[in-house]
């Protein structure tokens, strides 16, 4: 698990925002995933993972699982804490948020969240307080 103190540590103060890029969904992806925006503003590491669970998701005929797009970038403290949230970086991101509460108990399939952790992602419904819709980073490289 990545800690807001190994991100300030490695990139610094969120807002200088030195690492983000605007990432464009490739057309293939949005075409079976309809619920993602055309593009999203994230950290530069979050990029390939993403990418890749959402592969993966596509490979494993699991599209239709995800409802809706969230959000990724946002200079926030954690729910419920003080220390930063990994989406002051731009290394989360939230999905089907209406169905996946914070402190709720989570209603993603373990065949979707397999699809993230396979790809190097940590999931906020594993926590002792859950946030099923969240999904971060789980090492940097």
């Amino acid at each position: 698990m990545i800690t807001s103190n190994q991100c300030f540590k490695r990139f610094g103060d969120p807002r200088t925002e030195k690492y983000m890029t605007l990432h464009y969904f490739s057309d293939e992806i949005r075409a079976y995933i309809p619920a993602l925006p055309a593009r999203i503003y994230c950290h530069k590491l979050l990029v390939e993972p993403l990418t890749n669970a959402l592969k993966s998701v596509i490979h494993n005929r699991l599209e239709k699982e995800i409802k809706t797009w969230d959000g990724c970038f946002n200079i926030r403290s954690k729910k419920g804490g003080q220390s930063m949230s990994l989406h002051a970086w731009g290394l989360a991101v939230d999905i089907n948020a209406a169905w996946n509460g914070f402190n709720k108990t989570p209603t993603m399939s373990h065949e979707l969240v397999q699809c993230f952790k396979d790809a190097g992602f940590d999931w906020g419904g594993d926590w002792t307080r859950p946030d099923g819709m969240h999904y971060e980073l789980a090492k940097l490289p």
